[in-house]
């Protein structure tokens, strides 16, 4: 009796030894990284144009049953989305396989055995093992887990919500290439007019040649222009078939008319920017190295594992199913001592990837606020760029009709109604073009201030 009491006092000397020892194993403090980043958020509200409207998601910008139709084939049936979608499936799973270390383990087994000369013998057996979160790491591996999850989904929303802009905006190039074959194919009737009418009056003795020639030119360049934007609508058709992941689909019938675009509130950079689920996955990352941090410094501090075992043994199968059975208790304290610096790199290497998501969380931060202030800017720029060529079109359109009475009395040469010709359609296509960039701005900014795509 007195021997045993002996035993158990070392024993429990070595444990508290043990532990003593641990508590001397301190985890260096963190910087904070949530202060920092409150200090970088805090900008001055952006100014803006005074028809801006508060709008909840990016579907909201545009009305068209058509276009939520396909944003909604293209979320289901995008190979590129879908794989975002498994690794998030992937990511649940596997905080499934970390949240099981923190239960106990069950296993069962049993065994035959024949010998020459000696009775046949079955044993049966049932092991339990646990590991006890004495420094709380198995949870905060659990906790970095979780993070990931939480990380993984808004990346996945991220990704979904570009896929949205990019069919949105690809429906509009639609359009767009529609409206600009249209000018081509105007310009191209008004010059074969003007070949027309030159060859008539080359044979009545009236024209030259020369004339002739210019207006045939003029008209081959038109041509090879048409031909050029007549691919670029079917190539358009193809990719936004390849978006919405149907490569056998009909092609799609663009709007004959620009859609209204709404262009989004852009409210204060503090509050605006936190809708964005890639600054939060940024954030949720590095809040994820953080416990992870903590689980490295952590495998440095002793583990207590506890065990239980329950066997039997008979000379029938039945008889060996727990009938009489033998169980034993194990308590095994380990602590590492020397692994060669190993687990202290490790700990050094969790702290840099902690740092590494802080910087990659300013990264995409900085790339946020470039967003959004080139697309105000842009904006505005565009709106006045719009009213120019708006007035130098009308412009333009009294001077053709001025020069086409001319040419008909012989007042000015064809060289000189030819090129009023192509700076009308130039400024036409020029007018079309920057209402479709003014369109997609305002899709690039609802993107960039975090509206989501409504499910």
């Amino acid at each position: 009796m007195k021997l045993a009491c002996v035993r158990q006092s070392k024993v429990i000397t070595l444990l508290s030894t043990t532990l003593l020892l641990s508590a001397c194993i301190s985890m260096p403090a963190s910087p904070d990284y949530t202060q920092e980043i409150e200090q970088q958020q805090a900008l001055p509200a952006w100014s803006q144009s005074a028809d801006a409207i508060a709008v909840v998601s990016l579907n909201s910008l545009i009305d068209s049953e058509q276009l939520n139709q396909l944003v909604e084939t293209a979320v289901a049936n995008n190979p590129t989305l879908q794989q975002t979608w498994l690794t998030l499936q992937i990511r649940q799973t596997q905080l499934q396989q970390t949240d099981a270390a923190r239960k106990p383990q069950v296993s069962a087994g049993a065994s035959a055995t024949r010998s020459e000369n000696a009775s046949d013998s079955f044993t049966s057996n049932i092991d339990i093992s646990w590991q006890a979160d004495l420094w709380g790491k198995l949870k905060n591996n659990s906790q970095a887990a979780s993070k990931d999850v939480i990380e993984q989904t808004l990346l996945y929303q991220a990704a979904r919500d570009s896929l949205s802009a990019e069919v949105m905006k690809a429906w509009l190039n639609l359009t767009a290439t529609s409206h600009a074959i249209d000018i081509e194919q105007q310009r191209l009737n008004t010059l074969e007019q003007n070949e027309t009418y030159i060859l008539q009056r080359y044979r009545n003795g009236i024209g030259t040649l020369e004339d002739l020639d210019n207006a045939r030119s003029a008209s081959a360049q038109s041509r090879a222009s048409l031909a050029s934007y007549q691919e670029d609508y079917r190539q358009q058709q193809r990719d936004l078939k390849q978006l919405v992941g149907l490569s056998n689909a009909q092609d799609v019938a663009a709007p004959e008319s620009y859609p209204q675009v709404k262009l989004a509130l852009a409210d204060l950079p503090q509050q605006t920017l936190a809708r964005r689920p890639d600054l939060q996955a940024a954030y949720t990352a590095i809040e994820a190295n953080q416990l992870r941090t903590k689980v490295a410094y952590k495998q440095l501090l002793p583990n207590l594992d506890l065990g239980a075992a329950i066997k039997d043994a008979a000379s029938s199968p039945h008889q060996a199913l727990m009938a009489s059975p033998l169980w034993s208790l194990l308590a095994q304290l380990t602590a590492p001592i020397y692994q060669g610096g190993e687990l202290r790199a490790a700990a050094k290497e969790a702290e840099l990837n902690e740092a590494y998501s802080y910087q990659s969380y300013r990264e995409t931060l900085l790339t946020a606020i470039n967003e959004v202030e080139r697309y105000l800017s842009l904006e505005q720029n565009l709106m006045t760029r719009q009213q120019h060529i708006s007035a130098a079109l009308k412009s333009a359109q009294n001077s053709l009709k001025q020069y086409q009475t001319s040419y008909r009395t012989g007042l000015v040469d064809i060289l000189d109604l030819l090129t009023v010709q192509q700076q009308t359609y130039n400024l036409e296509a020029s007018l079309d073009n920057l209402i479709y960039q003014r369109l997609i701005n305002r899709i690039n900014l609802g993107l960039a201030l975090g509206l989501g795509t409504a499910s």
